[in-house]
């Protein structure tokens, strides 16, 4: 694809096949990545890749936390404190992710999540089935591949622009071979099972997961959240 077409149709994908990504082509698609800008050169962002018998491991423990922590929101206060306590279930990543959105951007969150459960035929009252498809995150949505992103913590958040610069340029190499990616925030609110499987100096922070591999023929896959327009965008000028 040119640039053009990498831009318009990449897509954050929700189904993949259960096909190997080559280790090859993996790193090709990273190698890709390494000449973006960061701020005076400092790269300060690390990434954790697993396939194979790891991604698996990993699969299974995040999807077990995500499950255990279900199960604990349902239990009345007094047991909730001490089984979470007993499951390790917090959350142990460095940000906060149950965010006051503002108003605005509250509707545009909303919008995206009923557009999304629309197109899987999810009711908004059906708890069970927004929890399942919630768990699907931990899943990696069925990817043979998971990506983690690290960031400096003394950079704040230019580590944070540098990354996401980094993970843009990631995605759109992934689309150039054919592969479909899903950015997902979810996979930084546990670090333990990572760091568990991982060499990972204590200043890097876990802030979020990228599951990669073949795109699946599957409905999900077609859903495409409503984009800003132009003037939308723009800040317009004050008045002289």
């Amino acid at each position: 694809m040119n640039l053009s077409e990498l831009l318009s149709d990449r897509r954050s994908i929700r189904q993949f096949e259960k096909k190997t990504v080559p280790q090859e082509l993996i790193e090709k698609i990273i190698t890709r990545a390494l000449n973006v800008p960061s701020s005076s050169n400092t790269q300060s962002y690390r990434l954790a890749v697993a396939s194979g018998d790891l991604c698996e491991q990993l699969r299974t423990e995040l999807t077990q936390k995500y499950r255990d922590a279900q199960r604990i929101t349902k239990l009345p206060f007094p047991l909730k404190i001490i089984q979470g306590l007993l499951a390790d279930v917090k959350p142990d990543g460095p940000f906060h992710h149950d965010i006051k959105y503002p108003p605005d951007l509250q509707q545009r969150r909303v919008d995206c999540g009923m557009g999304l459960y629309q197109t899987l035929g999810i009711k908004r009252s059906d708890r069970e089935a927004r929890a399942r498809q919630m768990q699907r995150n931990f899943e990696f949505f069925d990817a043979p591949s998971v990506m983690f992103l690290f960031v400096h913590k003394s950079m704040g958040a230019y580590s944070a622009l540098d990354a996401g610069i980094f993970l843009q340029t990631l995605m759109l190499s992934a689309s150039d071979e054919g592969l479909g990616t899903c950015a997902q925030a979810a996979l930084g609110i546990w670090t333990k099972p990572v760091r568990k499987h991982f060499q990972i100096e204590a200043e890097y922070q876990l802030i979020c997961g990228l599951s990669l591999g073949y795109i699946a023929d599957h409905p999900v896959n077609q859903f495409r959240p409503h984009k800003r327009t132009i003037d939308e965008l723009l800040l317009k000028p004050k008045e002289a």
